[in-house]
């Protein structure tokens, strides 16, 4: 998509208008105007030197060589970042700023924080890049920061695994694993806007299980190791949304952006734009449009509150019928109508208007053992 400009520059111009076929590259005619903005081309077209990425390997931080992650991966307890079995593999490769912009394909996610595309080393190896909007720390800080979520999130089979990471004066991005049935955000709008049922109820209740146990996961990290770390909270998340949450092809879920809100800021235009919801007339009965419930505060009081969100959009925002019970919008029946309504209760309790008065993660996810489910 990008490849282009590293061969004959052009003097830079203004995106085709939308639907237009001018140009012949209609990768890049599809790009929203996001990707336009004067910052990334000024960048693009003054490239001079080649940069090599950083990978997480710690026998030695400086190093280029490392392995692409496999897609569809999930990383053991067992695995360490300090493991050197990458450096030895037959497959190992550099990779640096112009390859990896070469490989893009295109733009599959935007938030307040930045720009997700999608990128194909290989015929076998895809990659998920995450372009920062703006970072708000300095590059070595920016490291430490990093360094430090990374071996915190490979250690734990429920948070997206990190790759490697570039920061420069005019871009800042990290690689980590690529999920091709995308986000829940994604796999839930899609389906309503077609009036259909993407998920059953097994599958929503094995993704609320994981998104649970990964929180569980960082809410347990030691509070006394943050002391060292200035100004970073290693046991919040911080940003937990149902566009975080990546599906597996086995619908079992990842939690992605781990740490990122202790390295970049989100813009006001963009979290407006991410805000302004569109509702589509399908002709089908729709969940009711609703105002953003997310809580931005950074605790770990907040991550319980915006799982509770998540969990009511997982539900489907169910209401109430006139016998008493709930109206869901996907279909259950005997045990598992029983299992929805015991999660709509967790929901409720994490949503509670007071802080003080939400379950605490260790809770949410022994009682969500004891309902039952599929294994994970």
């Amino acid at each position: 998509m990008l490849a282009r400009v590293f061969n004959t520059p052009t003097p830079w111009r203004s995106p085709p208008p939308a639907g237009s076929q001018a140009g012949g590259d209609s990768a890049a005619n599809n790009l929203p105007n996001s990707i336009y903005d004067q910052e990334y081309q000024d960048f693009i077209y003054g490239f001079v030197n080649d940069i090599p990425l950083i990978f997480f390997t710690t026998s030695n931080k400086t190093t280029t060589t490392i392995s692409p992650p496999q897609p569809h991966t999930l990383i053991n307890d067992s695995d360490d970042l300090d493991s050197d079995k990458s450096d030895s593999d037959s497959t190992t490769q550099q990779l640096t700023i112009s390859q990896v912009l070469r490989a893009s394909v295109g733009v599959i996610g935007e938030s307040p924080l930045g720009i997700t595309e999608k990128i194909v080393l290989s015929g076998t190896t895809i990659c998920a890049m995450k372009r920062f909007r703006r970072v708000t720390v300095r590059k070595n800080e920016f490291g430490r920061r990093i360094w430090s979520i990374a071996r915190i999130g490979k250690q734990c089979q429920y948070l997206v695994p990190l790759t490697a990471y570039l920061y420069t004066k005019r871009i800042k991005f990290l690689l980590s694993h690529y999920y091709p049935m995308g986000s829940l955000a994604d796999l839930l709008s899609g389906a309503r806007e077609q009036g259909q049922t993407a998920l059953e109820w097994k599958h929503r209740l094995k993704i609320i299980q994981c998104i649970a146990k990964a929180i569980a996961f960082i809410h347990s990290q030691n509070a006394a190791e943050q002391d060292k770390q200035r100004f970073l909270q290693l046991n919040v998340h911080g940003n937990i949304k149902s566009s975080n949450v990546m599906i597996n092809i086995d619908f079992s879920a990842c939690l992605s952006d781990y740490g990122f809100i202790h390295l970049a800021a989100a813009e006001a235009e963009a979290e407006a734009a991410a805000a302004a919801a569109v509702v589509h007339d399908t002709g089908q009965p729709q969940p009711q449009p609703r105002p953003q419930l997310y809580d931005k505060t950074v605790s770990q009081e907040s991550d319980v509150y915006n799982f509770g969100v998540v969990i009511l959009d997982i539900l489907g925002w169910p209401s109430g019928n006139k016998a008493g019970g709930l109206l869901f919008e996907f279909c259950v029946e005997g045990k598992e109508e029983w299992q929805a309504s015991k999660v709509f209760e967790i929901s409720s309790n994490c949503t509670h208007r007071l802080s003080h008065a939400r379950p605490r993660i260790h809770q949410i996810v022994s009682t969500l053992q004891h309902l039952g489910g599929s294994s994970y």
